[in-house]
């Protein structure tokens, strides 16, 4: 007579065992290294756009990425195309990097650049020649020379020179893009 299965602990809430393990063996694959012995659990390509893989452990991954030629077997115009198409792609996500997060604003401007405005008192619609002539009244009010014996002059000093680094350096992004 053929012994019949009992039934498993396994179905239903709670779980009897931890989420992941299995009753059944786990494959480990071994590093594609000759002679290693360590699980190969990082791919790496065999050669430019193959899709077949090497598995190597973390040592061996390490040695083939240090000796790895990303435009190996293409000419220089190849290469060249190609370092211009993904530069082209990047340069887009960087481009669309003040979205971030949603926050206020219309989406022209980062959460930093508000709160840079905000802190030189100016509108989250501010041209950058009313952020530059803000910023130099503020500095002139509070800079540490001008009142020397004013401890808060000199953090508000620091906050309003802050803010007009965030928005000088957004705004020569904005320019040079």
């Amino acid at each position: 007579m053929a012994h019949r299965p009992t039934r498993s602990t396994d179905w239903g809430f709670p779980r009897w065992r931890g989420y992941g393990t299995g009753r059944e063996a786990k494959p480990v694959r071994l590093c594609d290294r000759h002679g290693c012995d360590a699980p190969g659990d990082c791919p790496a390509p065999k050669s430019p756009n193959n899709p077949d893989r090497w598995y190597f452990c973390q040592e061996h991954a390490a040695e083939y990425n240090r000796g790895w030629d990303y435009f190996e077997g293409l000419s220089a115009e190849e290469a060249a195309e190609r370092e211009a198409n993904e530069t082209r792609s990047a340069n887009g996500y960087e481009r669309s990097r003040h979205y971030a997060w949603t926050g206020p604003g219309d989406g022209t401007r980062s959460r930093d650049e508000l709160r840079a405005l905000t802190a030189l008192g100016l509108d989250d619609d501010a041209e950058f020649d009313a952020i530059r002539t803000a910023w130099r009244k503020l500095a002139k009010e509070n800079h540490p020379d001008v009142r020397p014996g004013d401890p808060d002059a000199a953090v508000r000093f620091q906050a309003v020179q802050a803010a007009y680094e965030v928005l000088r350096a957004a705004e020569e992004r904005r320019t040079t893009a």
